[in-house]
């Protein structure tokens, strides 16, 4: 059985990721179905392991088929999710394209434009007109001159949400063209946009502009002070945890702290070589990474840490390089 404070820190631990996946519920829901679908992925992932580990800390211990069960429903859940997200890309996508065809259409039946003249000639601005887009026709053409033969040849321009997406034959290596792409973007607009080299759904390249302004945000104060509260609440639990392995309450014996110093010094020393590994590998690939917001447990001191990259990824190998450099570095120190 778990004495009061156990119990009560229980709750605590609880409360705080019902609180994070509220706060990424929050977030999500300004993206529209995308965002809570994406959302959704992440409690695919997390939950199983809430429930799993907070059993344990109310006494109840799953067997084998159990914890196979849990793993096997939330795996099958984010497949379905993925799915789901795939679909509903194609299908936004296709919208836009009728959008813009209609538009397109309504454009040349209409050459005049009372409101502006000047659309006249220009069906493109039109369509960028009726859609609010955010890019200046000034913008848009000065990113169309960014193209050429030998690096992708835009032969179709469609517009996105707050940029724009333009369709063509890629003429070279993808990571090379991409940096090529945005090295010119950036000595001609400086950071005003974002370039991105994707595959549609029909796997052929386009290349993605959005402006600066869908950048992901940094942490709000009340986000870095979770993460210090998150810290402390962490200490306190590897250092329960260890005293615990030695056979002793430390919340109850705190002045035997002393005992429990270099197994807690240990951990840490290999939770900070993880935590930093993200962050060197996360400036050396040009990404702004946040601080870590670590999740304690009473049971192994600590799940880990949750962090969430500030600035928009380049690319997929970019993601990877981060997303490893932490394991890899814990693992080696092991």
């Amino acid at each position: 059985m778990f004495t009061t404070s156990e119990t009560t820190t229980i709750i605590f631990i609880v409360i705080i990721a019902l609180g994070v996946l509220g706060w990424g519920f929050n977030r999500a829901r300004a993206y529209g179905k995308f965002g809570i679908l994406s959302w959704l992925q992440s409690v695919a992932l997390i939950v199983p392991w809430l429930v799993f580990f907070g059993l344990i800390g109310f006494g109840i211990y799953l067997n084998l088929v159990g914890i196979l069960f849990l793993l096997v429903v939330s795996t099958g859940f984010y497949i379905w999710l993925g799915r789901e997200l795939r679909a509903a890309g194609q299908d936004a996508l296709l919208r836009e394209r009728a959008a813009q065809l209609l538009q397109a259409r309504m454009a040349a039946e209409n050459p005049e434009n009372p409101a502006n003249p000047e659309n006249a000639d220009n069906p493109l601005a039109a369509v960028l007109e009726v859609q609010d887009l955010t890019i200046p026709d000034e913008d848009l053409k000065t990113i169309q001159g960014i193209f050429g033969i030998d690096t992708f040849f835009a032969t179709k321009t469609i517009p996105y949400e707050q940029g724009v997406i333009f369709q063509g034959n890629l003429r070279g290596e993808p990571s090379a063209v991409h940096e090529k792409l945005s090295a010119t973007l950036k000595e001609r607009l400086a950071d005003r946009y974002r370039l991105f080299l994707v595959e549609n759904p029909e796997g052929k390249p386009v290349v993605i502009v959005l402006p600066a302004s869908a950048d992901p945000q940094p942490l709000t104060t009340g986000q870095k002070i979770l993460a210090s509260v998150l810290f402390l609440v962490t200490l306190a639990t590897t250092g329960e945890t260890v005293g615990l392995f030695f056979g002793f309450d430390l919340f109850a014996e705190v002045d035997r702290f002393r005992e429990i110093l270099p197994v807690s010094i240990g951990i840490w020393v290999i939770l900070a070589a993880h935590e930093i590994a993200h962050q060197v590998m996360a400036k050396q690939r040009g990404v702004k990474f946040s601080l870590p917001f670590f999740i304690p447990s009473l049971q192994i001191a600590t799940f880990g840490a949750i962090n969430r990259f500030q600035s928009l990824l380049p690319s997929r190998s970019t993601l990877f390089d981060v997303a490893i450099a932490g394991p890899a570095a814990g693992g080696l120190l092991q």
